[in-house]
């Protein structure tokens, strides 16, 4: 199914997210950021939408693994359009039940009460919000996260205390948190060496699915 890319937008929370796509696609694909959580991510897709006309948004960016069996780097996906969920499968990445939270789920046991709870195979905070804009503008939407932390890990911190209530992360108050806490380093910087290679794992899928 060849996409026209002048009809395609793609949105992520965060830059950090992005980088690699960007990189490989970024002068031929539109890209916009929501900011983290629902508010943010409906404030942001509507805002974009009110001046493009997109066929296809793509939401994307890093979830959290809640199905044990999911491994770092795994693209996820979630779409009601069969068109794209077939560009998906043959990009590699695996259709799965996804949550939308309000809160970064820090502790494996944070994770499996999610998973008890709605059964769901990962969790992020945004793609609800913007599937349910494109649904309002009958707009074709595929969320296409990939797991940037497993069902079994605990985070080394928990980030839902560097979040502002409009979910802006205080990155003074992060840096803070690490210099006080040393022995939390190692864990840091493998949870960015992950991070890194998750969001390397999520560019090379979503440059296969527009080419």
């Amino acid at each position: 199914m060849p996409m026209d890319l002048k009809s395609i937008a793609v949105c992520f929370a965060l830059p950090e997210e992005a980088g690699p796509f960007q990189k490989s696609c970024g002068e031929n694909v539109p890209v916009f950021f929501t900011g983290i959580g629902r508010a943010n991510a409906d404030k942001a897709a509507r805002e974009y939408l009110a001046g493009q006309s997109p066929q296809l948004l793509l939401t994307c960016g890093f979830a959290g693994g809640l199905d044990p069996e999911r491994k770092i780097g795994d693209v996820i996906f979630e779409t009601e359009n069969e068109g794209v969920r077939a560009k998906l499968i043959a990009a590699g990445a695996k259709p799965v039940k996804m949550f939308c939270a309000d809160r970064i789920a820090v502790t494996a046991r944070e994770k499996k009460q999610l998973r008890e709870q709605t059964g769901a195979d990962a969790a992020e905070m945004e793609s609800a919000a913007v599937q349910a804009v494109c649904r309002e503008r009958g707009i074709a939407c595929a969320t296409v996260r990939v797991i940037s932390d497993t069902a079994g890990e605990d985070l080394p911190l928990d980030f839902n205390q560097f979040l502002t209530p409009e979910k802006k992360l205080e990155m003074s108050k992060l840096m803070m948190a690490v210099a006080s806490k040393p022995w939390k380093m190692g864990a840091m910087m493998e949870l960015q060496k992950n991070t890194k290679l998750a969001a390397q794992r999520l560019g090379e899928v979503l440059k296969k699915i527009i080419e």
